[in-house]
């Protein structure tokens, strides 16, 4: 075990790297509570200045991993989620994904949390429409199994990043730590859709999933989002059983016409709740195209559809067809139901 973390901030002072197990052991040190939040600090913002490695981003997320409340899921459940931190304040868009994926038979484990750097959260959003968001541990497989779909509250599955709160907080900037939460889901999910806030890091996370012994994902940026949006070119990073493949995909590929970010504003939650409750029910309009964008991405993933024209043709008939819908209801009442 390390004596806290002082051998590591010589090193990284020195302008070094960590190495995939040094990492592991390092943020493990931070998790166990045997880290000063100066020393958490300094660990962090020598990584930031200086940039975080694949290796480092995995060894960090395998120590999270490593502690996490796991859940069970079936082996072809996937989730959708970005990192947050685009400051955009836009409409729900993975939550809503969520719901149409369940509807066309893909389980999702939805890992999320309240808002951070949004108005409104995932978690926000799903109370608002009724959904329990803390039921029992026990109980979420169960509502998986019968929903289609599970929101896995991330704070209650990572208590030992408590830790890093205090020092973060101070900090008042973006660290390893907002990278982590999507490459660490409590289901273990082996295919993902992933927004990034940076481009810049579309690659990396998808590399770390590819060491993680993820199967199939999609990193995607659009336009200053972390989600694939209408409003104009995506930068997309995909993870195949063959390694990374690099590339952009426009609106128009999926038979929808371009309308600005400003299109899907959101407000707060019971506003963005309303607007996703609309939308199932068949409302038109960007926002609508913005979920049958992202969902027809993640159908590709699912490997429910070859591209993203016949996924976002399959979404959009999973809306009409009220199987959407039907899955939020099912959310609704079997994580009431376990709550009880």
């Amino acid at each position: 075990m390390l004596s806290g973390l002082k051998p590591v901030l010589v090193r990284l002072a020195s302008g070094a790297t960590l190495s995939e197990p040094e990492a592991e052991e390092a943020f493990g040190v931070i998790m166990a509570g045997e880290a000063t939040p100066a020393q958490i600090a300094a660990l962090l913002m020598a990584m930031r200045v200086r940039g975080e490695t694949v290796a480092e981003l995995t060894g960090a997320v395998r120590a999270m991993r490593a502690r996490m409340v796991a859940v069970e899921a079936p082996e072809d459940a996937m989730d959708v989620c970005g990192t947050g931190g685009d400051a955009a304040g836009t409409l729900n868009v993975s939550s809503a994904v969520t719901f149409v994926l369940a509807g066309a038979g893909v389980p999702v484990a939805k890992h999320g949390n309240r808002a951070l750097s949004s108005q409104t959260g995932g978690a926000d959003v799903l109370a608002a429409l009724g959904v329990t968001i803390e039921v029992p541990f026990a109980r979420l497989a169960q509502i998986l199994n019968a929903a289609g779909c599970v929101f896995l509250f991330a704070p209650r599955h990572h208590t030992a990043l408590h830790h890093a709160a205090g020092p973060r907080q101070e900090i008042g900037t973006r660290t390893i730590f907002n990278l982590l939460g999507p490459l660490a889901n409590p289901a273990r999910v082996r295919r993902q859709l992933i927004g990034v806030f940076s481009p810049d890091w579309a690659r990396p996370m998808a590399e770390t999933l590819g060491r993680l012994g993820s199967e199939r994902a999609w990193v995607v940026h659009g336009q200053g989002l972390d989600e694939l949006t209408v409003a104009g070119e995506n930068r997309v990073v995909e993870l195949m059983p063959g390694g990374v493949r690099e590339f952009v995909l426009t609106p128009e590929e999926a038979g929808f016409a371009r309308a600005p970010v400003e299109a899907i504003q959101g407000g707060d939650a019971a506003a963005n709740a309303a607007a996703l409750l609309a939308m199932l029910e068949g409302a038109p309009g960007s926002y609508r195209d913005t979920v049958l964008l992202n969902a027809g991405a993640a159908l590709v993933v699912a490997r429910r559809a070859s591209s993203i024209g016949e996924g976002a043709k399959l979404a959009a008939e999973i809306v009409a067809s009220g199987a959407a819908l039907a899955a939020l209801e099912a959310l609704r009442r079997e994580s009431t139901r376990a709550a009880e």
